[in-house]
């Protein structure tokens, strides 16, 4: 059987070549009809009409600008409607696609990666007995499981306990999900990048990052700089550092200490003022957070008022949080009753404390760092998308 030849390599081929084409049939013209296939579209020159929107396989001959038709199977039919304006072909076709294979090209550098850095790729549960208890999130509940269950708002628990193994690292790209986040940035459901290393700490994720960032880059576009949500950016290593202080004081004219005990209004402040100011032209990490919001990082040794967690922001968007990991078990059980308390209080769902992550540690896990990255804000960021929907193929309103 002669082999098929994609739309956009016929260019290529020498006039008079025979070719076979598959596609679907989008449009007819005086003498023949437009044939799409995933990678363009061809002219195919046919005294017979075919049917619109059928896929067909056409055999023919190539003159350099169009196949002139000899024999066309048509093996699925079609009709009018693949062409409104609500249908998956339009919806799909164009930018919508080359998103697509910009993600997955994205994906595919970021293994590269990880598997030339030694880390092993792990599948971990998504449905868990606690999705995660910050004070902030909310979980998707799943029923029918016979015990309380939910989607994981981050994979992090369970990839913390295969550290137990003592594996240099290990690394995961699947999805998370969190209940009631919609927005230009947001998504109920997202991809996550997310890695742990063994005897590694925040200064070692920082750089992971900034490495992994430019090796995507350069893979993915061929340069260092992406466009970014709204101005190109620069990410070549290294990466701007700014602490939370300095970030406070620079962009918002705020004391750190005179807000660090008011949380809402810390985070009015940073989501306003701070965030859309970092990562201009070249990305930022935005570190020592203070100890009260160290989520599960260390709290440093050095300054116990900072917490080893840090923020990397590109283009005002934020890309990642990573930490140097709390290891002591009997310090995260406080941690997590506090935040359990914490969502009491706010009348949210309480989650129940993960034993078996809690067990882990009792067990013993290394000196580790950690970061969890979105792919889908990685992948805006790469192709110029203003709208998270925009580089999903079915975003949760198109459900």
């Amino acid at each position: 059987m002669r082999e098929r030849s994609a739309a956009r390599t016929l260019a290529a081929l020498r006039a008079g070549t025979q070719v076979s084409v598959a596609g679907r049939v989008i449009a007819r013209l005086g003498d023949g009809f437009m044939l799409q296939d995933d990678t363009g579209c061809v002219e195919v020159a046919s005294a017979t009409a075919a049917p619109m929107g059928a896929f067909v396989t056409a055999l023919g001959t190539w003159d350099g600008a169009r196949v002139s038709l000899s024999s066309i199977d048509v093996v699925s039919a079609g009709g009018e409607r693949f062409t409104r304006a609500e249908s998956d072909w339009t919806y799909l076709s164009g930018k919508r696609l080359a998103n697509l294979r910009t993600r997955h090209a994205i994906t595919r550098a970021a293994r590269a990666f990880f598997d030339g850095e030694g880390l092993l790729e792990v599948d971990t549960p998504a449905i868990v007995p606690c999705p995660g208890l910050d004070v902030h999130l909310d979980a998707i509940e799943v029923l029918g499981m016979g015990a309380p269950r939910w989607l994981h708002t981050s994979p992090e628990y369970q990839m913390k306990r295969l550290l137990v193994t003592g594996v240099p690292g290990v690394y995961q790209i699947g999805k998370a999900f969190r209940r009631g986040e919609r927005g230009k940035l947001h998504e109920p459901e997202f991809m996550m990048l997310e890695w742990y290393r063994n005897f590694a700490g925040a200064q070692d994720m920082m750089r992971d990052t900034e490495e992994l960032v430019a090796h995507v880059a350069r893979l993915v576009t061929g340069s260092t700089r992406l466009p970014g949500l709204k101005n190109p950016v620069q990410v070549q290593p290294p990466w701007e550092r700014i602490t939370v202080a300095d970030a406070f004081a620079r962009y918002a004219s705020v004391d750190l200490d005179s807000v660090v005990h008011d949380e809402e209004r810390f985070y009015r402040i940073l989501v306003e003022k701070i965030e859309p100011e970092l990562g201009r032209d070249h990305p930022t990490f935005l570190t020592h957070y203070p100890a009260r919001m160290a989520s599960l990082s260390r709290v440093s040794a050095e300054d116990p008022r900072y917490a080893e967690r840090f923020e990397a922001y590109l283009d005002g968007v934020e890309l990642c949080n990573g930490f140097t990991e709390l290891t002591d078990a009997s310090e995260q059980r406080k941690r997590l009753q506090a935040d359990q308390a914490a969502r009491a209080k706010l009348g949210r769902s309480v989650y129940p404390v993960d034993e078996r992550f809690i067990a882990a540690l009792e067990d013993g896990i290394p000196p580790s760092g950690g970061n969890a990255l979105g792919v889908d804000r990685l992948v805006m960021l790469t192709v110029g998308a203003k709208q998270i929907d925009e580089v999903l193929a079915f975003p949760c309103a198109r459900i």
